[in-house]
Formats: C-alpha cells, sequence, structure tokens
C-alpha cells in the first residue's frame, strides 16, 4: 500500500497535520477513536468518507514514520 495515495498534509488544512486526503479528518483523529475503544466499522459508519484502504493507509503512514525514526523516545 502507497500510503501517500490517501494522506496529505496541507498547511490551509487543520494546520497541515496529516489527513485523509479529501477529508478534513486527521490521522490523529482516526487513532483517538481507535484509542476510546471504537472499532473500524464504528469509524468507517461513522465518516462514511473514510475507505477501507484510508484505514489501512493511517497505519502504513505510522510504520513509516517509526521506520524514519520520526516518534517519541519512550523512558523506563
Amino acid at each position: 500500500m502507497k500510503w501517500q495515495d490517501y494522506i496529505v498534509s496541507d498547511k490551509q488544512i487543520l494546520l497541515g497535520k496529516p489527513t485523509i486526503k479529501g477529508t478534513r479528518l486527521s490521522v490523529e483523529l482516526i487513532l483517538e477513536l481507535l484509542e476510546s475503544g471504537w472499532n473500524e466499522k464504528q469509524i468507517l459508519e461513522a465518516y462514511p468518507s473514510l475507505s477501507e484502504n484510508s484505514m489501512r493507509a493511517v497505519f502504513a503512514y505510522l510504520k513509516d514514520c517509526l521506520q524514519q525514526e520520526l516518534y517519541f523516545p519512550i523512558s523506563a
């Protein structure tokens, strides 16, 4: 999967936060919903502009961020 087909960053939208292309839904919001206990089906029903592929793109994006070491170190 090429997450760049689904996730964009535009300084005019949500101050440049990564968002799902064609929406104002941020990667951060998707992660907050999942953290709050929502499942993929609930998110897709609540936000019909999302697709299963755009949901997968969120995780592909995060994987690339981690591989590029764009994360906060966890202190022991």
